[in-house]
């Protein structure tokens, strides 16, 4: 099978120079009264898509949304997915470079990072209207490009992102022990997962990295999903095998090579163990 696409956004003729390009759209115009049917793809920048009212699917990295009603997602730039919504959605589609939102502080810098780590929040009635009305001023503010709307547009984006946590927390009940402490920890360790997954594999590694011991990085990924940190390393492991092996023709051997498994063979049997099936298989299989 060929490679997945890459898309970039596409420049405009009133875009004007900014530190990085943005596109921010209203959902019905994009759409024309016609589903719109994306295939599996992958982009260079942001993705938010803030949906008000829809419906279909939306499957990032190999997990499947199912979109009733509202529903906002965030993708980070390499994530791969494919989308089907209905011909009646309305929202917002936001796309920029990574180069384009800038946080301001430490504080905001995290909540950032905590927002992009969770791809997708369905909001309550209230919540969703919070979001969609932030979404909305960042695309007037796009449309009249008047003085300063660029310095707008970010605002709009740090509200945004607040909101955004506050609707991911309000998802469903957190385990007890589940602490505010504990789940920034996870967040952490999970951004950290992304990051280095190549070239680290090790729990205690990743423990060092956060200041913790390998019990506490274990008792705190428990605590927050119930698995070991040695389960989510595996699990990371295997995502990025998928991506490489749907995002790259390179053979098997390269790709084990590339994640950091010197023994192509042992590549091959960690994932069949963890997915039930071949690299090969899997390459083949998904459309």
């Amino acid at each position: 099978m060929k490679p997945i696409p890459v898309r970039r956004i596409a420049p405009t003729s009133n875009q004007q120079p900014t530190p990085g390009r943005i596109s921010v759209r209203d959902l019905s115009v994009v759409l024309n009264g016609n589903e719109l049917k994306h295939q599996l793809h992958k982009h260079d920048f942001y993705f938010i898509l803030g949906i008000e009212h829809g419906a279909g699917f939306h499957e990032i990295d190999f997990t499947r949304y199912e979109i009733e009603g509202t529903a906002v997602f965030i993708l980070r730039p390499g994530q791969v997915h494919q989308l089907q919504l209905s011909a009646d959605s309305k929202g917002y589609l936001l796309e920029f470079d990574p180069s384009f939102y800038q946080p301001a502080n430490p504080g905001t810098e995290q909540r950032w990072g905590k927002a992009t780590g969770k791809n997708h929040c369905r909001p309550d009635g209230p919540g969703i209207q919070r979001l969609v009305s932030f979404l909305s001023q960042i695309f007037q503010e796009y449309e009249e490009k008047r003085d300063g709307y660029l310095d707008a547009i970010n605002a709009y984006l740090d509200l945004f992102f607040i909101e955004y946590l506050r609707q991911s927390r309000n998802e469903g009940p957190r385990p007890a022990a589940a602490s505010t402490y504990t789940q920034d920890r996870y967040e952490d360790f999970c951004r950290l997962l992304e990051e280095n997954i190549k070239e680290v594999k090790n729990v205690s590694q990743y423990a060092g990295m956060l200041n913790l011991s390998a019990y506490q990085l274990n008792a705190i990924t428990k605590s927050s999903v119930g698995k070991t940190a040695g389960d989510l390393i595996n699990e990371q492991i295997v995502l990025e095998a998928k991506r490489c092996l749907l995002a790259t023709p390179n053979q098997i051997k390269e790709i084990a090579w590339d994640l950091g498994f010197e023994d192509p063979s042992y590549f091959i049997r960690f994932f069949r163990k963890h997915t039930g099936d071949s690299p090969d298989s899997f390459r083949k299989n998904v459309k």
